[in-house]
């Protein structure tokens, strides 16, 4: 459809299956339009230098597009076409967009955050809820998740506890089915996570030194050309992988059949070439007993600032 050569996840020239995404220059717009007029599963656009003449955009209607050009006049009036028709429209000045807000913008993914364990090695106040950074451990997540660039963040909770903690700063979706294990509370998150989002990043609330480094440097290798399905961390240097974890939409109906409190290592554990690795910025340690909180808090201690007389 385009002559670009972007190094993106997924990426073809020939008639794609599935849901996907299309880049074109301005002047391929036309042909990209009758694409996604016959495509209902085409559900992001990126246009890469305008055309002159802004077409009709009502196919767009309650989709994405990400527009780049390096004339803030022609910009306007595409964006004032767009937001007329009903687009979700996002656009940035420039000749040649970054590849990382390209990217972002074709592929898409949310944050599930996993906040509904029992926490039975963890006796007392609700781990989730110990202050680490100043903030409940459970914010330091969903800080993570939206720094780190992700486009929508559930919390997957079961105590009404971590759902007053939460307090607006992501969507919660509670699992009554907590109690049986990690794989409910996934499938829960997953199924919350608008028609768009195109990955998960999985993450878990008990992990209070897992920063938007560690997001960001996921979601990078993601959506690369010739990733797999699935990106995590490496452990320590290791070939042992850790969350957070992106999973590929295509692994969620495999995700929908597990069972139990091993999560998507029923998964990569027999089948480990659908994950790829990548070293982590930030220390994984999860809080799973008193002693872990307070080896984090001793090595981590959060400064006050100072009382002004």
């Amino acid at each position: 459809m385009s002559d670009l050569e972007l190094p993106i996840r997924g990426r073809t020239y020939r008639e794609p299956e599935g849901q996907h995404s299309v880049a074109v220059r301005g002047r391929d717009l036309e042909p990209a339009l009758q694409h996604v007029a016959s495509r209902a599963d085409c559900r992001n656009m990126a246009v890469i230098g305008l055309p002159e003449k802004t077409p009709a955009l009502s196919v767009m209607a309650g989709r994405r597009m990400f527009i780049t050009d390096g004339d803030a006049t022609r910009l306007h009036d595409f964006t004032d076409v767009a937001l007329q028709a009903g687009v979700d429209i996002e656009w940035l000045r420039a000749t040649r967009p970054p590849f990382e807000r390209l990217a972002d913008a074709l592929l898409p993914a949310g944050a599930v955050v996993l906040a509904a364990g029992s926490g039975s090695r963890m006796p007392g106040p609700e781990k989730l809820l110990l202050e680490f950074d100043g903030k409940p451990m459970v914010r330091n997540a969903i800080e993570a998740a939206s720094e780190g660039g992700c486009q929508q963040i559930v919390v997957v909770y079961s105590s009404d506890a971590v759902k007053k903690v939460v307090d607006g700063a992501a969507e919660l979706v509670h699992n009554a089915r907590a109690h049986t294990g990690m794989a409910s509370s996934l499938q829960a998150g997953l199924r919350s996570l608008r028609p768009d989002m195109e990955a998960a990043v999985v993450m878990l609330g008990d992990q209070p030194l897992v920063g938007s480094r560690s997001v960001a440097a996921l979601l990078r290798a993601w959506r690369r050309e010739g990733s797999r399905p699935a990106v995590a961390l490496a452990a320590g240097g290791t070939a042992k992988w850790t969350p957070p974890v992106v999973l590929s939409r295509e692994l969620w109906d495999d995700v929908y059949k597990l069972t139990g409190d091993a999560g998507a290592r029923q998964i990569f554990d027999p089948h480990p070439e659908l994950l790829d690795l990548v070293p982590s910025p930030d220390r994984l340690d999860d809080i799973d007993t008193p002693e872990d909180y307070a080896n984090i808090v001793r090595l981590f201690p959060h400064e006050k600032p100072p009382t002004r007389a």
